[in-house]
């Protein structure tokens, strides 16, 4: 019978989740208090533990952290009834297995006990706001909270995808600081703002005298960024010649300054872009090895009009920002007319109507003739999903490797510089492996020969 460990400080919620686990099979410890919850786990490490965030002796991040210090491998759901951007990230990454909102309903816990219980390792995969916060706790935006929390507990490039004025940038910063490298800078390049012969020497440096004009030397962003994160912002914009430089560049850890020899770089990319990458690749706008390279860690960032849990709050958090002192008052009216509209441009434009409506508001209350909302149709909603883009992308890849090897696997598998194990996994999983047939001159020819795993 697995071994449950319950510590929270609130009686009727925790005898009300104690019997609901006691009924699904297992055996329950409880406690009000993390320290002497802390001392039992030590001397008996219990299957799964469910953590309340807000307890008086110990919160539930410190409690947390102790945990995970004194043991690694334990399983740690934390819960709370007040979840905000930064105590979910934080969570997820100090290794919580999740991180839910109080109530949780019998068949969610059912499922979330199926999915602890069956990993070995634990989970990884998957107020008034601090400044740079991620508002929200719609499902849509808790998903990416907690991938953010994932993403900063390691140093794996990150690819951030969504709509323009989703805040992708703010996504970016959140990781960066809750990583190891917060204390480091944190550089942000908008490749599509710079023009084409000018971004190489924006991001790698010049020696001087390197072109004409270049009157004194210049470090570039990678080096600016040193110790710290670079975003290369709208990456999908990027002429495909310097995408060649930025992909050695992450490959070799070093950048060559225009003029002057390699100088070896120590910084986290992450890049983000509007750009449907899977069009750009197949239209050879893109690199593909660059793609995999950007995409270990990929965070798609939902639209506003998924958001509709987040939009008052979004609301109320912009306009204490706009107006500390005295923040304005929305009417009845000016909160329906905020949840009923599109917002095709997303938190972007959420904030432009906020910001014209106090501007041109002076009595502090806004009602829904101020917000002077423009109807426009919604994007398409039909748009494909981020692991469906994906899959796209890679099959797309595949048949085209496939096809310029002639039904060669090793040769396709080398071309995508990915093993040849690799390549035969991605036949199987998408349903591919009649495209060719195995090769014989592949015979004695290692996986290593084809290059390294796309993951």
């Amino acid at each position: 019978m697995p071994r449950i460990t319950l510590i929270d400080d609130d009686a009727g919620f925790r005898d009300s989740l104690a019997e609901t686990l006691t009924d699904l099979g297992h055996s329950v410890t409880q406690y009000d208090r993390a320290r002497p919850a802390l001392a039992a786990i030590a001397a008996v490490m219990p299957d799964l533990i469910f953590l309340d965030l807000r307890m008086p002796d110990m919160d539930g991040i410190a409690a947390l952290r102790a945990i995970r210090a004194a043991q690694p491998d334990a399983r740690v759901v934390v819960l709370t009834a007040f979840a905000t951007g930064d105590n979910t990230i934080e969570a997820m990454r100090l290794g919580a297995f999740d991180h839910l909102t109080k109530p949780i309903g019998r068949d969610a816990l059912r499922t979330l006990l199926g999915n602890a219980l069956r990993h070995a390792e634990p989970g990884m995969a998957a107020e008034t706001a601090a400044p740079g916060a991620i508002i929200g706790t719609s499902p849509a935006i808790r998903d990416v909270q907690k991938r953010i929390g994932l993403a900063a507990a390691g140093d794996a490039s990150v690819l951030i995808l969504g709509e323009t004025g989703v805040g992708k940038e703010l996504v970016a910063r959140a990781i960066h600081r809750f990583s190891a490298r917060a204390a480091g800078p944190f550089v942000a390049v908008n490749c599509a703002a710079i023009p084409a012969d000018l971004l190489e020497a924006e991001l790698f440096g010049h020696e001087r005298g390197a072109f004409t004009g270049a009157a004194v030397a210049r470090r570039g962003r990678f080096r600016d960024a040193d110790g710290g994160t670079l975003l290369l912002d709208e990456i999908g914009d990027m002429p495909p010649a310097t995408q060649a430089k930025i992909l050695r560049a992450l490959q070799e850890h070093e950048v060559v300054p225009l003029g002057g020899a390699p100088v070896t770089i120590d910084a986290r990319i992450i890049a983000a872009t509007h750009q449907n990458l899977q069009e750009r690749i197949a239209a050879g706008q893109f690199r593909a090895d660059l793609y995999y390279r950007l995409a270990v860690i990929p965070i798609e960032v939902p639209p506003l009009r998924v958001r509709g849990a987040d939009v008052l709050a979004l609301a109320g958090h912009i306009m204490s920002t706009l107006r500390p002192l005295h923040p304005p008052r929305l009417t009845d009216a000016a909160q329906r007319a905020l949840l009923a509209h599109g917002w095709p441009g997303n938190v972007r434009e959420l904030r432009n109507t906020l910001e014209r409506a106090i501007s041109l508001t002076p009595s502090g209350v806004i009602d829904a003739a101020d917000l002077d909302l423009i109807p426009a149709p919604d994007p398409r909603m039909d748009a494909p999903t981020l692991p469906d883009a994906i899959a796209a992308t890679e099959i797309a890849l595949i048949r085209a490797a496939l096809t310029r090897a002639q039904g060669n696997r090793t040769e396709a598998a080398r071309a995508l510089g990915i093993s040849r194990q690799a390549l035969y996994d991605r036949l199987r999983r998408y349903g591919l492996e009649m495209l060719s047939d195995p090769p014989t001159s592949s015979v004695g020819r290692s996986d290593d020969d084809a290059g390294s795993s796309m993951g």
